[in-house]
């Protein structure tokens, strides 16, 4: 067998030759749909596990072009496979597909006004993180591979995946729904592929990190149990609202005194408190929600011992009790070092080799991470701030204001389109 470093030599001249004048020129014949497929996907953003009209539009688009289709994969998946004209490898490409309960401030021509119930209550509905971006890039993707199906080598699996966000209340969804529906088998993935585009990333630029990429996320719930009584008496109850606070500031000291952060960040962040009902009234408990991030496995677990521990005993100390339950939502987004460096030149080879670099780790998380239990897995970010924003001044995703310059989406069509067939070349 050849030495996959060889094989890496030859990849870009090969595909430059005999492909890549006509992937080009079919790339940039979706350009404006891909554009188009964004804002209408953006003007009507769905929440995770009722992306039913997103679903079909995908759908229904795949058809067109004569894939195999399989819909209500993991709930309101879809997956589209298309086998190439020559043998080779199955290689899969993931797009998320859901928006989150968040009011759009930006003014835009195709803005969402939308809302949709959200836990009971009635939210607005943004596609606040530019998941509408991966469904429309993943859907030129396939457009234009279809257009060249008899020279893939192999197979190509589409995902369009559901609920990336989590899966609302106690229901399943996102990436651990699919593969336990058996998205990752018949037929069996070699690799996978996905990306993310990034609002603060210069647009038609595309990072990545080999290794720990994205952080693993865990969602944790203190209930804190004290003593009711008259807020003008609390000698007389034990009061948890203190106590919630002691608590607080004892879990930053986890980070700041007990993590080796030289390994690796940790971030653990209370984003939700809820107790009382008046001014008045010390209430008898509380009950506060938040998430803890780490990019190692060693510092996750020892992060939650003492949490556990901590909580538990400076709630003891005021007579107090505390309980703790943490909850893993997404593992660390590992890159196959060992693929990021065969692939890594094909990215460079699609998208300019002076616009793509490596970055740092960073504390977001991705349910990408568990489709890299059951394949090699390759991460990557796009670019979708406006040339020349300062990033420190784009508005960060998961915010009313976030926003994407839309006119470079082909790049990421490219960037896909190339890595199918370039893996192939890889594999043999």
């Amino acid at each position: 067998m050849r030495n996959p470093l060889f094989l890496l030599a030859l990849i870009a001249p090969v595909l430059a030759l005999a492909q890549v004048k006509e992937l080009d020129q079919r790339v940039a014949g979706v350009k404006d749909s891909v554009v188009a497929w964004r804002r209408q996907l953006h003007q009507h953003p769905e929440l995770s596990n009722r992306e039913y009209k997103t679903a079909a539009f995908v759908a229904a688009h795949l058809k067109k072009l004569g894939l195999d289709v399989q819909t209500g994969v993991g709930k309101t998946g879809v997956v589209a496979i298309l086998k190439g004209g020559k043998p080779g490898p199955v290689v899969a490409l993931r797009a998320d597909m859901d928006a989150l309960p968040v009011y759009e401030r930006a003014d835009l021509p195709f803005k969402s006004t939308d809302s949709a119930e959200y836990l009971g209550q009635q939210v607005p509905v943004m596609h606040a993180c530019g998941h509408d971006s991966h469904i429309a890039i993943l859907l030129g993707t396939a457009e234009v591979l279809s257009s060249l199906k008899k020279d893939i080598p192999g197979t190509v699996k589409f995902i369009f995946q559901p609920a990336e966000e989590g899966p609302p209340g106690t229901e399943e969804g996102g990436a651990p729904l699919m593969i336990k529906e058996g998205v990752m088998d018949n037929p069996k993935v070699d690799a996978i592929f996905g990306l993310h585009i990034n609002s603060q990333t210069p647009i038609g630029k595309v990072k990545y990190k080999s290794g720990a990429e994205m952080a693993s996320s865990d969602w944790f719930v203190v209930k804190v149990k004290g003593k009711q009584s008259h807020g003008s008496q609390p000698w007389s109850g034990i009061d948890p609202v203190v106590v919630a606070a002691q608590i607080i500031q004892g879990f930053q000291t986890i980070v700041s005194r007990q993590a080796e952060l030289t390994k690796a960040p940790v971030v653990i962040t209370v984003g939700k408190i809820h107790s009382g009902v008046r001014s008045n009234i010390i209430p008898e408990e509380l009950v506060m929600e938040g998430t803890i991030r780490t990019l190692d496995s060693k510092m996750q677990q020892m992060v939650h011992e003492k949490m556990k521990l901590m909580a538990t005993h400076i709630a003891a100390a005021s007579g107090a009790t505390a309980e703790v339950s943490i909850d893993t939502k997404t593992k660390v987004t590992y890159n196959d070092p060992a693929l990021v460096k065969l692939m890594a030149p094909s990215i460079e080879a699609a998208a300019g080799k002076e616009n793509v670099y490596e970055t740092d780790w960073t504390t977001g998380a991705e349910d990408f991470s568990f489709f890299g239990d059951k394949a090699p897995a390759f991460f990557f970010f796009l670019g979708g701030m406006p040339a020349g924003q300062d990033p420190a001044k784009a508005a960060a995703h998961h915010t009313p204001d976030f926003y994407i310059d839309d006119s470079k989406l082909d790049v990421g069509v490219k960037v896909f389109c190339q890595l199918v067939f370039d893996y192939a070349k890889v594999k043999k």
